[in-house]
Order: C-alpha cells, then structure tokens, then sequence
C-alpha cells in the first residue's frame, strides 16, 4: 500500500488529538468510581469528634447526640443526684469502676471531669439496647433503693446517675465512658483524648 498523498504532519495531529480526547474521557468515565472510593462526608462524621453545648441545659437535663453510631448521653446533674451516688454503692456491681471502661483522668463515684456533667455512652452493657432515663425516685417499680439513675427495658438493667450497674442484672459491666474533655465551661468535646483532659 502506497503512502503517497498522506499528509504525515496531519496523521500525527488526528492520532496526537484522538489520543487526547480519548484519555479524557477514560478519565471521566473514571472520576465517578474513583469519587465513590473516598468515604461519605457522613462516614467522616460517625467517626469524627461531636462538640455539645450545655450551656441551655437545665440542671437535671439529659442530652442526646450521636458519635460513632452510638448515642452519648450528656446528663447535667443536680447536686441531689450527685449526693444519691453514695446512697446506692451497696447495691452496685462495680461501684469503683474496676473494670476498664472509661478514660484514665475519669476517677470516683461521679465517673465525670466535672461531677456536675455526666458524659456516657447509652448502650446497655448487655446487648446494646438503649436504657431510659429515669431520675425519677423514688420509683419502687425498679428498685426499692432506686435513686434516680437508667433503666434498660430490654433486659431489666438497672444503672446509677453515673452509669454503674447494680447487682443481679443481665448487665454484666458499667455503661462506657467516651473520650471526652471540655473546650470550656459550655462545650464538651466528644470523640477527643488530648492529653491533660482533666
């Protein structure tokens, strides 16, 4: 086959712009897969730091928020439901929390930074239903010793204002403590270890 009367500066230009558009376009053909790979702005937020603030709160208020795909409750307790804790540490499984289940600057009864602010995760320890909060007492329909605290409906499990479980209950551990340390006086920050949270 002859050559002859082939333009060979114009077979490079078409080949050279064949191959460029062609390029581009196995690149967006691509560009939705590859967009899909990356995790969800949503996904990013189970997993992300959640700031809550308490400064609206009334005392004796629980606050609800997600972290992780678990609620965390945020409970600001009345001197009264502080004063109920010592009240109930006979009826407890593990009133000194021996079992790891909190941060290591969370220390004593209150299981809390500040014992005026309760931050736990409302998960029953026992297979993951979520107890209400009853800081109703006394409530003899629970516990004739019942001090306020959480009630699983599930199960029966009976937990303290701090999330310490009572004796005799399907529950074998204290509800979780999160990661958690406060940006100030109004602003819990969940989800964060940072050194010296104390």
């Amino acid at each position: 086959m002859s050559n002859q009367g082939v333009d060979p500066g114009r077979r490079r230009f078409l080949t050279l712009t064949t191959s460029v558009v062609g390029g581009a376009g196995v690149v967006a053909a691509a560009w939705p897969f590859l967009a899909s790979l990356k995790p969800s702005e949503r996904a990013k937020a189970l997993g992300a730091p959640v700031a809550i603030d308490i400064s609206t709160a009334e005392a004796g208020q629980k606050i609800t928020v997600a972290w992780r795909g678990k609620p965390v409750w945020v409970i600001k307790r009345t001197p009264e439901m502080l004063a109920s804790l010592d009240k109930v540490t006979p009826s407890l499984l593990d009133p000194d929390s021996e079992a790891r289940q909190q941060p290591d600057y969370i220390k004593g009864a209150a299981r809390a930074i500040k014992p005026e602010v309760a931050v736990m995760i409302g998960s029953c320890t026992h297979l993951g239903c979520s107890p209400t909060f009853r800081p109703d007492h006394p409530a003899p329909d629970i516990d004739p010793n019942w001090q306020g605290g959480f009630y699983c409906p599930c199960h029966g499990s009976k937990f303290d204002l701090s999330g310490r479980v009572f004796k005799g209950v399907p529950a074998p551990l204290n509800l979780v403590i999160p990661p958690y340390h406060f940006a100030s006086d109004t602003l819990v920050i969940v989800g964060e270890d940072p050194k010296g949270a104390a």
